[in-house]
């Protein structure tokens, strides 16, 4: 969001004064404009900064002004610009894809380990060659595939019903959501080799869940919480996630760009792949 306010010396309709001649416009005791553009991205600083700069050029218009001149304040204009019409459904439903395949990933993998436990088949499994890797593939492979799918479909309704943009290209999209659905599959699958009943893991998925929401930017922005919290968001998947889909939608931003949350997405996911593995093969016994 840009906001822009002009200050100007005297109301006018035919106010061209350029930059060049804004000290004879002063000289010659004509209207003259200062245009102030701020980014309000942050929203505080930029309220603070809007502040000083119309004290400041209050002060100069009244010291330099020619008598009989009438000043005026800041004409403020704001102008948001990947949503200049400020609906919330612009902001909210890419948001909305992210926690709807968190959700369904970790509801479908939380449960996997746990319930084999209790039908009495992980200990068939124990007796068995299978290696760790090849048990959590059959574990994986068919919710990143429903996951894919979920993707599409809620995508397609983004754009179709809900009339949201889509800017970026799909390859910019796609390696990220992989990345996040192995996230999440992951984080699904340690859950699992860790609760001892479905109702455990069920469990301690939403007690996971809920705060990953909460610390993601979904509905209060990451610059506004406090600083130790500002750092725990770093490792949550959530954040990195949202912010790409948000821009892939909204502004259209490339891999270039949006590098920093790919790169956090796939550090997460192979460090959680990585402790589920390790889990399933001391605490199950599978080698």
């Amino acid at each position: 969001m840009a906001l822009a306010g002009a200050v100007v010396s005297k109301p006018t309709a035919k106010n061209t004064t350029s930059r060049s001649g804004f000290t004879r416009a002063m000289e010659g005791g004509q209207p003259a404009a200062v245009q102030l553009l701020f980014d309000g991205a942050q929203s505080n600083t930029a309220t603070v900064a809007q502040g000083y700069a119309a004290l400041i050029v209050g002060d100069y218009a009244r010291a330099h002004a020619p008598a009989g001149v009438p000043l005026r304040g800041v004409d403020l204009r704001m102008r948001a610009w990947f949503n200049p019409t400020l609906e919330s459904r612009m902001y909210n439903v890419p948001g909305v894809i992210a926690l709807l395949i968190l959700l369904m990933c970790l509801t479908l993998t939380a449960l996997a380990v746990v319930r084999e436990r209790e039908f009495g088949t992980l200990d068939q499994l124990m007796v068995t060659p299978l290696q760790p890797r090849e048990f959590l593939l059959g574990k994986t492979l068919p919710v990143a595939l429903i996951a894919l799918i979920d993707l599409a479909v809620i995508t397609l309704l983004a754009v179709v019903w809900f009339d949201i943009p889509f800017r970026a290209s799909p390859l910019v999209l796609l390696p990220a959501s992989l990345l996040f659905i192995l996230t999440g599959i992951a984080l699904g699958l340690l859950i699992s080799t860790m609760a001892r009943t479905q109702q455990e893991a069920f469990m301690t998925m939403f007690l996971f869940l809920l705060p990953s929401i909460i610390l993601s930017g979904f509905f209060y922005p990451i610059s506004s919480m406090p600083v130790p919290f500002q750092w725990l968001t770093v490792v949550n998947p959530v954040r990195h996630y949202l912010a790409v889909v948000r821009a892939s939608f909204l502004r259209g931003e490339g891999l270039d760009g949006l590098w920093v949350e790919v790169t956090a997405l796939a550090i997460i996911g192979t460090a959680t792949m990585g402790a589920a593995l390790w889990r399933l093969r001391r605490g199950h016994g599978i080698t």
